[in-house]
């Protein structure tokens, strides 16, 4: 069995599909403040700012009617092809790899369309809007719900089974990512670090701070560089 692939996305690739990233000078945390919003003490100080401002915005996100662009449809097409196992991580909330047809996607910061319950743990799929007086269906706790999403300060979701995943695989690659937020910014280090065999590969629109970490650079739009990329792994290899 070939050596497992795992892939790091982040708001890169999704914003050739029409999500803006963090950090543009126009994107969503330009236009708030994330100290209101974005994190359990904000939710906490005004459960009804938060979750009108988390309603509002999944209402935008379903009225632009945001699709897969090539390089979420090559990553699918890179699980489909490849012997061995591919496992996506992503940073991102949105459902683009799913409906790329991607099967193995592991969200660590939440997915959009979820919903968690603060008081038992319930986490169930609805585009429902949340206000203060929701009532959880399963432990009938009234405004415990919040969307399934990590805000500022919490722990990502599922890194235990993102570190087994790391632990496996012989290809590493980051798709879109700053490299300044941890831990995902950490994990290249640690497949270096446990897998010294292993090859690392970043694939950006420009150079990150933990550039000098990754064997392999590619940059340009991941619209053009995925596909090409995972033309060369199906064919080639990735050890050029």
């Amino acid at each position: 069995m070939p050596p497992a692939i795992v892939i790091l996305t982040g708001a890169g690739i999704s914003k050739e599909s029409g999500i803006d990233t963090f950090r543009d000078k126009d994107g969503l945390w330009a236009r708030v403040d994330l100290e209101e919003v974005a994190t359990i003490e904000a939710w906490h100080r005004d459960k009804r700012k938060v979750l009108e401002f988390y309603n509002e915005t999944r209402r935008m996100f379903r009225a632009a009617h945001v699709a897969p662009n090539p390089a979420h449809r090559a990553l699918a097409r890179l699980e489909r092809e490849y012997d061995g196992e591919v496992v996506i991580v992503t940073q991102n909330i949105d459902p683009l790899h799913e409906q790329a047809g991607s099967r193995r996607v592991i969200h660590m910061h939440g997915r959009d369309g979820e919903i968690r319950c603060m008081s038992c743990g319930h986490i169930f799929e609805s585009d429902i809007d949340l206000t203060p007086q929701s009532v959880c269906p399963n432990c009938k706790a009234v405004g415990e719900l919040r969307p399934n999403i990590v805000w500022f300060g919490e722990m990502p979701q599922h890194m235990d089974e993102i570190h087994a995943a790391l632990e496996r695989c012989g290809l590493f690659v980051a798709i879109g990512t700053s490299g300044e937020v941890y831990p995902a910014a950490g994990f290249v280090l640690h497949v270096r670090r446990r897998q010294p065999r292993a090859h690392t590969v970043e694939i950006n629109l420009e150079a990150t701070g933990n550039q000098s970490l990754f064997h392999e650079h590619i940059y340009g739009p991941a619209s053009q560089t995925v596909p090409a990329y995972v033309q060369r792994v199906l064919t080639r290899g990735w050890r050029d």
